[in-house]
């Protein structure tokens, strides 16, 4: 886990938070993952670092070792490999990137860890604890020759300490279709700290401090790993999403993440000393980024609970029953979407219609030429013309309202990609929305404006509408400038209701 916060400059993402959903009937029993078999990883770690000078840090021989040894193993288990390189600070780094075979390509599951330590020792807790844990699991989906309906991938990343630089590259190499087929990623970095708390990344911002939530779909990543430890009794708290670990990159662009950490340099206080053990006053790793990082700088136990709940998240995850799809919209083609249903819009330019957009930029993309799916989407006002703000939104408000869509009875969500983009000339007053118009109107989404320049870039949100179970609804969304002369544009595509 690299020192220092990593800047993102992300676009705020208002997530919806999901209600956990137990496995299905169907999904695959979790395995026990043998914390023996952990550990011999982390003494491999631990020997290529000592034999190359004792450390696997970024441009050195212990760190190409390493990716050597992981990729070794995942070959001989059947899992197509690739050593992805990228290039940081005059030196060549590597990814390595493992698929199992099967499972659905436009629904991928990532599990992830950094590979590479700091220069200053081998790093067995920073990060080969990760890293070991996942391997591991990799390898038991192999030997129980897992069938997921989830596409599963793994990863580790290169020059994570250096500023997530292996995990920025992987996500700057897939394009905004490949991008969009990864539905969520699960970091694991430190989870064998000697002095052990348990944390789980606060998909939903449940704690109500901190860098706020994650996007949609985090919530219910942090559900599934918060089941299995109230399983085994033990209490945990959240963590936010800082900017740490190598979840950055994926929530830049809208991927939902999730996963585990068991502390670095912050000091473990005395009420957490109470609710976990260890010792207060002192660090949750006291070797961290030091040469005494080594494999007696680990927790046994919180080493062995975490790599079960590693195994646990990708067994519930990955092998659930997908949703049945009940109405779908990508708006390649006209389906009888209505504009200014009420009567009642305001807008004088950007008015939402379906089409092929055309980008715009002003300090940043605004309007977005590209779509998630096909060449078109809902767009408030395609055109890009002479200036940025042409034929965004001005004067008020503009909606649009979909056909009629019958629901059944049963557990029903709401999923769509989106995006707002505005200047630094809005405010809170401008706005994107999407409401539920049926026998009651539920606004189900909301993403405000604010003082400062937010870029366009898709986000994804899955929302829960079980309560218009049996009714005949409409799905109406609503964008607004009502902060003067700001710049406002906004987008919607692949609106899905599923089961």
């Amino acid at each position: 886990m690299m020192r220092s916060l990593w800047t993102m400059g992300m676009a705020a993402i208002l997530a919806i938070p999901l209600a956990f959903t137990a496995p299905s009937a169907s999904a695959a029993v979790p395995p026990d993952i043998s914390l023996t078999a952990v550990k011999a990883h982390l003494t491999q770690l631990q020997s290529i670092a000592t034999a190359n000078g004792g450390n696997r840090a970024h441009g050195r021989p212990g760190y190409l070792a390493s990716a050597n040894y992981v990729k070794g193993l995942l070959d001989g288990a059947g899992f197509t490999t690739t050593l992805q390189s990228f290039t940081y600070g005059g030196a060549t780094g590597y990814n390595v990137i493992a698929d199992w075979p099967g499972g659905d390509p436009n629904d991928i599951l990532m599990v992830g860890a950094h590979l590479d330590s700091v220069t200053a020792g081998p790093g067995i807790n920073d990060n080969g604890s990760g890293s070991a844990a996942i391997l591991e699991t990799a390898l038991e989906v192999s030997r129980q020759s897992l069938a997921p309906t989830k596409h599963l991938r793994f990863a580790w990343w290169g020059a994570e300490e250096l500023g997530l630089r292996g995990s920025q590259a992987y996500v700057n190499s897939l394009s905004a279709t490949e991008r969009a087929k990864v539905k969520g990623y699960y970091n694991f970095d430190m989870v064998g700290s000697p002095n052990a708390g348990y944390f789980i990344y606060d998909g939903d911002n449940s704690d109500g401090v901190g860098s706020g939530p994650g996007p949609a779909g985090s919530a219910q990543l942090e559900a599934t790993l918060q089941a299995y430890f109230t399983s085994i009794g033990v209490a945990t708290r959240g963590t936010d999403f800082d900017g740490r670990s190598d979840y950055g990159p994926f929530i830049a662009v809208g991927i939902p993440a999730g996963g585990t950490f068991t502390g670095a340099e912050g000091i473990k206080t005395s009420a957490q000393a109470t609710l976990w053990g260890g010792t207060s006053g002192q660090a949750f790793d006291p070797c961290y980024h030091r040469a005494c990082d080594t494999t007696t700088n680990i927790s046994d136990t919180a080493l062995n609970r975490n790599a079960d709940a590693i195994a646990y998240a990708v067994w519930t995850t990955a092998t659930a029953t997908p949703p049945t799809v009940l109405w779908q919209d990508t708006f390649e083609t006209s389906t009888g979407w209505t504009t200014n249903p009420s009567g009642t819009d305001t807008a004088t330019s950007g008015q939402w219609e379906r089409g092929v957009p055309q980008a715009t930029t002003s300090s940043g993309a605004k309007q977005l030429g590209t779509t998630v799916s096909g060449t078109n989407d809902l767009v408030t006002g395609r055109l890009a013309g002479t200036a940025a703000g042409d034929y965004d939104i001005d004067g008020g408000v503009t909606s649009i309202q979909s056909p009629a869509v019958t629901l059944p009875s049963g557990t029903l969500k709401l999923a769509f990609s989106w995006y707002l983009a505005h200047g630094s000339n809005s405010s809170t007053a401008d706005f994107l929305r999407v409401k539920v118009v049926g026998s009651t109107t539920t606004q189900v989404f909301q993403q405000l404006g604010a003082a400062a320049n937010r870029n366009g870039a898709w986000g994804t949100a899955n929302v829960d509408i079980s309560a218009f179970a049996g009714q005949s609804v409409r799905i109406l969304v609503e964008a607004g400038d009502a902060s003067g002369a700001s710049l406002v544009e906004a987008g919607i595509d692949d609106v899905k209701v599923t089961r």
